[in-house]
C-alpha cells in the first residue's frame, strides 16, 4: 500500500469498525455477515463521533476497545498466521502468542491516529452475493466522506462452537488486502532473521510508533 494512501485507508478502517467499535456481541452468532458489518460500521461511527478521546487517537483507549469489542468479531489467529505465512507452522506456541500481540499493537498504533479524521463519513454495505451454505464470504462496502469513495471489503468465515458466528480474517482497502501487504513485509524479515527476528522487529517498530505518539502529545 502506497504511503500517500495510508491516511485515507486508515480513516476508512477506523470508520468501519476495525478499530474502536462499541457493538454488542450477543447477536453475532445469529447475524448474517453483511448485517454484522453494517451494524459494526454504524455503531462505530456513532461512538467515534461522540468520544473526543477516541477522536484524538488515545492509543490506550483504542486498545481497550479493540480487546473488548472488536477482537471477538475477528479471527485474529488466522489473520496473524496468514500474515506470517508458512513460518507460522514452525513457530512455537510462545512465539505465536508474541506474534499476535505485536501484530495487534502494530495495527492499532498504525491506525489509531486516523480516528481523528472520522467526522462526516457514511458507510454503505453492498448486497451480499453468497449462498446460505457458504462458510466463507466477501462483504463489500463503500465509505463516503471527503474525497472519492473508498472501497472496503471484508473476508469473513463462519465459525462453529463457542463464540460461533461470522469472524473477519482479512480486509481490502483501496484494492489491497491487508494481510497480503504484511505477508510480503514479514517474509523478508523471516528470511533474514527468523521468527524471533520478526518478533523483535515488530516490537522495535511498535516502540518507535509509541515514541512518535508521545512526542506529538
Amino acid at each position: 500500500m502506497q504511503r500517500r494512501s495510508l491516511g485515507r485507508a486508515a480513516a476508512a478502517l477506523a470508520a468501519a469498525g476495525l478499530l474502536g467499535g462499541f457493538a454488542p456481541l450477543a447477536r453475532a452468532a445469529d447475524e448474517a455477515p453483511d448485517a454484522l458489518i453494517k451494524r459494526l460500521s454504524d455503531e462505530t461511527l456513532a461512538a467515534i463521533k461522540s468520544d473526543k478521546s477516541i477522536q484524538a487517537g488515545d492509543v490506550d483507549k483504542v486498545m481497550a476497545l479493540v480487546d473488548s469489542k472488536i477482537m471477538p468479531n475477528v479471527n485474529f489467529q488466522r489473520m496473524t498466521a496468514s500474515a506470517v505465512g508458512p513460518a507460522w507452522r514452525q513457530a512455537t506456541p510462545e512465539q505465536r502468542q508474541k506474534l499476535q500481540e505485536q501484530f495487534k499493537t502494530l495495527l492499532v498504533r498504525t491506525y489509531s491516529g486516523a480516528l481523528s479524521q472520522v467526522n462526516d463519513q457514511t458507510i454503505t454495505v453492498k448486497p451480499l452475493r453468497a449462498a446460505p451454505e457458504d462458510r466463507e464470504v466477501v462483504v463489500r462496502s463503500e465509505v463516503r466522506g471527503r474525497g472519492d469513495p473508498i472501497q472496503l471489503d471484508y473476508r469473513l468465515e463462519k465459525t462453529p462452537g463457542q463464540g460461533a458466528g461470522w469472524k473477519i480474517y482479512n480486509l481490502n482497502v483501496l484494492g489491497v488486502w491487508l494481510v497480503d501487504t504484511y505477508r510480503s513485509q514479514f517474509a523478508q524479515e523471516i528470511s533474514a532473521n527468523g521468527i524471533d527476528g520478526l518478533i523483535a522487529a515488530l516490537a522495535d517498530r511498535n516502540k518507535a510508533n509509541a515514541g512518535g505518539a508521545a512526542r506529538k502529545s
